[in-house]
């Protein structure tokens, strides 16, 4: 069971365990866009919200009773919310814990009992080097990953000699086409006009179709880590030597970041913001206008005529991915 597996990355990964012979169960929030995802791998698609742990109890029970036991998980499912703190809200965290945290542990929760009974299984979570190494204008997301890693690598070590396996998978950025999903806030246009080029060039990001092969080959193998791309091994390495020194740079690289907008001007994008943030379904706590987060194809849309070129040729490999990978609506 790939749970994510509709799109990107988790499409990916599926299309891996289903070349090495495994029937597949992909799980998206969206059911249609998870039977497209299916189709196009050759699996099997169920609607879930790995947040929701009733929802994922009845997955479970769901994929076991139509496809059998479920020998493989991997986690992938996950959101992004790029932005400054300043322009999260705690809803944000809510989302991106729910999602990448939670998510987690409830779909693992739901498998390890018939794991335990058979005596063998093999458990994937994907993380990120935003796990390991905290980067600005990601924190909700950073936060998740790091629970995400905590929680996978602590769950290795408590099911060693049991004959079930965790593997916790610390990727850099992936040429996935990602950054067309990911959600953006405060100043959209410029936080998108950073984090996209990051996400699709070839020397910050990492193809996916070989990072997707890398860890479903070392989730089967039972490895406890994987880590993908010379930047995450870095990052770790650098991290570990001197975590002061790492904090200090990514304060440094804070200030070449798009400052947060002024609170008329925030105000103004939430209004405008607030079309695209409703039919994206997320929720909001005050029940009313959204809160100002647009997709990242959104968010493009923001660019001025000059910046808009620019960063069309800095990220004609993301969107490649973007059209391969399921991640256009």
């Amino acid at each position: 069971m790939v749970a994510g597996g509709s799109r990107g990355l988790g499409l990916l990964v599926a299309r891996e365990l289903v070349s090495a012979g495994y029937q597949v169960a992909v799980c998206a929030r969206d059911l249609e866009e998870a039977t497209e995802g299916a189709r196009e791998v050759g699996a099997t698609a169920y609607r879930c919200d790995v947040s929701d742990r009733d929802a994922v109890t009845k997955l479970v029970a769901s994929v076991e009773r139509d496809l059998g036991p479920i020998e493989v998980l991997v986690h992938v499912a996950g959101t992004i919310q790029v932005g400054p703190a300043e322009s999260m809200t705690l809803q944000d965290f809510d989302d991106a814990v729910g999602t990448m945290l939670m998510g987690p542990i409830q779909t693992v929760w739901a498998v390890l009992p018939g794991m335990r009974e058979r005596g063998r299984g093999r458990i994937g979570v994907v993380t990120s080097i935003g796990g390991k190494v905290s980067p600005p204008h990601l924190l909700p997301y950073a936060t998740a990953k790091f629970g995400a890693v905590g929680f996978t690598e602590g769950l290795a070590a408590e099911l060693m000699g049991t004959g079930i396996t965790a593997t916790t998978v610390v990727p850099g950025l992936m040429r996935t086409g990602s950054h067309e999903r990911a959600l953006f806030a405060g100043d959209h246009a410029a936080e998108y006009a950073w984090f996209a080029p990051a996400a699709s060039l070839p020397l910050l990001s990492m193809d996916a179709e070989r990072a997707a092969r890398r860890m479903v080959d070392g989730i089967l193998r039972g490895k406890p880590l994987v880590v993908l791309s010379w930047l995450s091994h870095a990052g770790i390495r650098v991290h570990g030597l001197s975590p002061t020194i790492t904090v200090l740079a990514m304060g440094v690289m804070n200030r070449f970041l798009p400052a947060a907008p002024r609170a008329d001007e925030e105000e103004g994008m939430a209004i405008s913001g607030s079309e695209g943030r409703v039919a994206l379904g997320v929720r909001d706590p005050e029940g009313g206008a959204a809160r100002g987060l647009l997709t990242g194809r959104q968010a493009a849309q923001r660019l001025g005529a000059g910046a808009a070129g620019v960063v069309g040729v800095l990220t004609v490999l993301g969107s490649r991915a973007a059209r391969r990978l399921n991640q256009r609506p």
